[in-house]
């Protein structure tokens, strides 16, 4: 009995997980204000402080034509999936020591989570 009601809080846990890793869209489409303080998401916009975001999912780091990025950036290796693009927004300098960029990250997993759904729409 005991080992049925383990399995159970397991699979309710894991769900929960799916859930808010998911991510909504449009709450992160409000999260990206934070993010639009340095970053344009316009397609064939131009960069600002850092680079265009629109397409990001799927793209390879450091790759966007025409942008300086650091040195660090452009050795990580890193494709922006979702899930990295998730990891990023928690910490960049955590994922990437060496970036230029000066953000501290979002705490909130459901944040994370909603700006890389809104990222992921910008295709």
């Amino acid at each position: 009995m005991l080992r049925k009601t383990f399995a159970v809080l397991a699979l309710l846990a894991g769900s929960t997980f799916a859930a808010n890793a998911a991510g909504d869209a449009k709450a992160g489409a409000a999260v990206f204000k934070r993010c639009a303080v340095c970053h344009t998401s316009d397609k064939g916009g131009g960069d600002a402080l850092g680079p265009n975001l629109f397409g990001v999912v799927g793209r390879k780091a450091a790759t966007r034509p025409g942008f300086a990025y650091s040195a660090a950036l452009q050795k990580s290796g890193i494709t922006w999936t979702e899930a990295n693009l998730t990891k990023w927004t928690a910490g960049p300098a955590r994922v990437v020591p060496g970036t230029k960029m000066a953000f501290a990250g979002i705490s909130s997993k459901k944040q994370q989570a909603d700006v890389t759904a809104y990222l992921a729409t910008l295709k």
